[in-house]
């Protein structure tokens, strides 16, 4: 392994360490503490990110392919309405969800066969004149416990990937994006993507056509 990869490795895992931890502080803003901005304003605030305007559609998922083309990966698109395709423009990944149900699927049903299994050879009890271990009685309890873990996994998971819940985001503190509602479209790009530098981050978004582009703190 050449020491650039091993090099980008190891930032790899720093900024998922990192992002663990924000994600943590979100959630128990009293137990943990949020890691130490990149970026801050003048007044000692920490920088969430830049935040630029477009008033069409085709403006905003042009730029939309100019971010992603451009490497940032911690960065959104907000609009009044769904725009067809824009999970391509962004180039948005195929969800882990799945991934996740799958494996609390068979954790449950490892769970389910090792109780019953566990229970039955410690106290043997006949089953329908069955053969103690005999799997068929066992059926029942796999299958709800298998389901019940997988449908908790997909509740909470979803909820931990999308950062919810949160009562407060940065963004609710730009006067303008109260419009996305209405009648704007903004992209976002965060003071925590590897790629974001205020003056270049700034400049492309300028050359994608957005307006009023401006730094947002984050105040919370």
């Amino acid at each position: 392994m050449t020491t650039t990869k091993k090099g980008e490795i190891e930032m790899d895992i720093k900024d998922m360490i990192n992002d663990a931890k924000s994600l943590g502080a979100d959630y128990f803003p009293m137990f943990l503490r949020k890691p130490a901005p990149k970026f801050v304003t003048e007044s000692g605030n920490a920088v969430f990110g830049i935040i630029a305007e477009f008033d069409e559609t085709p403006k905003v998922f042009k730029a939309a392919k100019q971010v992603r083309d451009a490497g940032y990966s911690k960065w959104d698109v907000h609009t009044p309405f769904p725009i067809h395709d824009m999970e391509s423009a962004m180039g948005i990944k195929t969800t882990k969800l799945p991934l996740m149900a799958a494996g609390a699927a068979l954790t449950g049903v490892t769970i389910a066969i090792s109780l019953q299994w566990g229970i039955d050879w410690l106290y043997p009890v006949v089953v329908q004149g069955k053969p103690a271990g005999a799997w068929q009685a066992f059926m029942p309890v796999i299958f709800e416990l298998g389901v019940l873990i997988t449908a908790f996994m997909c509740i909470f998971g979803m909820l931990a990937l999308n950062g919810l819940p949160r009562f407060h985001h940065p963004l609710f503190s730009h006067e303008r994006f109260t419009r996305v509602s209405n009648d704007r479209f903004f992209i976002a790009i965060e003071a925590n993507d590897p790629n974001f530098d205020p003056i270049k981050t700034k400049k492309l978004l300028e050359d994608a056509g957005g307006t009023d582009i401006a730094l947002v703190e984050d105040v919370s």
